[in-house]
């Protein structure tokens, strides 16, 4: 199982946009991934800039958002989708793309339940729970 450091995480970040703005051959990960940052200008400058953003970080308690982390969980979302992991989550991403017109929105939803169950297993110090996104991803 891939488990990337935080900078190993951010430095491909970095490296697949700097890949993509030279026109550089990309792997279909790097290439979903460039995909992704096209959908989100708003984090193309920073990704444009490793030695600035590199070690910065994002608290939630100032209202940050942390572009690497949100760049991530998309990433995670699209193989939970492309391997039907958890089984039925390919479901509720295409009832949710109709619901809000866009396969990028119902991803940005479906990132608040994973995000739950994100939360759920670091407050309660045990592995994620598929049922709580799953239950989440009803209730969207």
């Amino acid at each position: 199982m891939f488990n990337p450091s935080r900078d190993e995480a951010r430095n491909f970040l970095f490296e697949t946009w700097r890949k993509r703005r030279e026109g550089a051959l990309l792997t279909p990960l790097e290439d979903l991934t460039a995909q992704l940052i096209e959908k989100h200008p708003e984090y193309q400058e920073l990704l444009a800039a490793p030695e600035r953003y590199q070690d910065k970080d994002y608290a939630p308690e100032h209202g940050a958002t942390n572009p690497f982390l949100h760049l991530m969980m998309h990433l995670t979302i699209e193989e939970h989708i492309s391997i039907n992991q958890p089984c039925g989550i390919h479901a509720h991403f295409k009832r949710l793309t109709h619901k809000y017109e866009s396969e990028h929105n119902a991803q940005h939803a479906m990132m608040e339940c994973l995000s739950e169950m994100i939360w759920q297993a670091q407050r309660n110090h045990t592995a994620p729970d598929a049922a709580i996104y799953l239950s989440c991803l009803e209730k969207q």
